[in-house]
């Protein structure tokens, strides 16, 4: 039996075992999930995210995004998803969060006002500075997992073109501090005024570099007054265009690997 799901398999089923107190009014497909079958389940209580792994390898991930979101929850500014990982009869974990109402920034970046701009630039700055600086004596280990070995194994599960270069810069330049690995705009979500309210997808974190998710948020495009407005918060961003090399290569690699395997996802994202 597999380890993962596929859109064969009998989700609606599963999501109603998940919660039988539940009265299910509507259940979607969010077409944008790179890494999971993601499902947006309208119930009587509000609407939830559930997540099906794709694969071997994001059914071992998606244990680790629900330890480092429990860990992270109220530690930081911003909301992030309070995980309830579950199995199916087969085993195969899966996850399921009530969903943080708001628009991630991707959709509304170009749409901003200049103020609304900064304060989206300010705040996802502060967001990785409270991020790393977590304490992490008696954190879970899977909280602990360094980004460098995530990104090794996720290249060479996925790429055919492996791109060592950039694996051997982030090792040499990793840190033991919380950083959030996959800070797209996509992950950051804004309320109905504009302010960053939340942050979400941790299957990549673990142990790396901050000036890894620094450069995450700049590796896709961004208004030129957001990039100057956010970099100003740091000290030191010496690593920030090595770092952005590194994660277009790592966005490529898996954007082909998605458009061989999953043809149905949405990649407009890049």
């Amino acid at each position: 039996m597999n380890k993962f799901f596929t859109v064969s398999d009998p989700l609606n089923d599963i999501i109603a075992d998940t919660m039988p107190e539940r009265q299910i009014k509507k259940t979607e497909h969010i077409l944008t999930g790179w890494t999971n079958i993601v499902i947006e389940v309208t119930t009587d209580n509000g609407a939830y995210f559930f997540r099906f792994p794709r694969n071997p390898f994001w059914s071992k991930m998606i244990v680790k995004d629900a330890a480092v979101c429990n860990f992270v929850d109220g530690k930081t500014s911003y909301y992030t998803p309070q995980m309830k990982l579950c199995y199916d009869k087969n085993g195969r974990p899966f996850s399921v969060h009530k969903k943080i109402e708001g628009y991630t920034l991707g959709d509304r970046i170009y749409h901003l006002s200049h103020t609304a701009l900064l304060g989206v630039a300010y705040d996802t700055a502060k967001f990785i500075k409270e991020l790393s600086g977590i304490d992490l004596r008696g954190a879970p280990e899977e909280v602990k997992y360094p980004l460098s070995e995530f990104l090794y194994e996720l290249d060479y599960e996925h790429y055919k073109k492996h791109i060592d270069e950039d694996h051997k810069y982030i090792k040499a330049t990793e840190t033991d501090k919380l950083v959030h690995g996959d800070l797209n705009l996509g992950n950051i979500l804004l309320d109905e005024n504009d302010k960053v309210i939340g942050v979400i997808d941790f299957c990549f974190a673990g142990t790396g570099n901050p000036q890894m998710d620094e450069a995450r948020i700049l590796s896709r495009p961004v208004p030129k007054e957001f990039e100057e407005a956010f970099l100003a918060q740091f000290t030191d961003t010496s690593n920030i265009p090595r770092m952005k090399k590194a994660w277009k290569h790592i966005d490529a690699g898996y954007a082909e690997h998605i458009r061989t395997n999953f043809p149905e996802i949405n990649l407009n994202q890049l």
